[in-house]
C-alpha cells in the first residue's frame, strides 16, 4: 500500500499496539515518533496521509499538533487515540480537524471500522 502513516505517542507500548492493529499490508513504511514536535517536524518535511495521534505527550501535545496542522493547512487525516475521553476534549479535537476520536487502548476492530468508514485506507 502506498499510504504514508505516522504514529505519534510517547508510549512505546501504545505505538506498537496501533501498529499491530493496522492490516499487515499497511505496515510497511509506517513511521513512529514519541512526541508532538517530532510529528510536526515529519509533517512539515514530507507528505503524511494518516496520522494516529495521542493527546498527552511531552514537548508538544496532540492539541498543539492539531493546531499546527490547522494553522499551516497541512493535509493529513488525523485519528486521535487517547485515554482522555472527556466530551469537551473530544469536541475540541474534532473542531481542530481530527477525523475521529478513539479511546485508548484502541481495539483493532474499532480502528479498522473507522478507517473503512472514512475510506482512508
Amino acid at each position: 500500500m502506498d499510504l504514508s502513516v505516522l504514529i505519534c505517542d510517547d508510549s512505546n507500548l501504545a505505538r506498537k499496539q496501533v501498529l499491530r492493529s493496522l492490516p499487515e499490508d499497511y505496515r510497511d513504511g509506517v513511521q513512529l515518533v514519541t512526541n508532538g514536535q517530532e510529528a510536526v517536524d515529519v509533517l512539515r518535511s514530507q507528505k503524511i496521509d494518516v496520522l494516529f495521534l495521542d493527546l498527552t505527550m511531552p514537548v508538544l501535545d496532540g492539541v498543539g499538533v492539531l493546531e499546527v496542522i490547522q494553522k499551516e493547512a497541512i493535509e493529513c487525516c488525523v485519528f486521535v487515540i487517547s485515554a482522555d475521553v472527556q466530551p469537551e476534549m473530544q469536541k475540541k479535537v474534532l473542531a481542530l480537524g481530527a477525523r475521529a476520536f478513539l479511546s485508548k487502548p484502541v481495539k483493532p476492530e474499532i480502528l479498522l471500522e473507522h478507517i473503512q468508514e472514512l475510506a482512508v485506507l
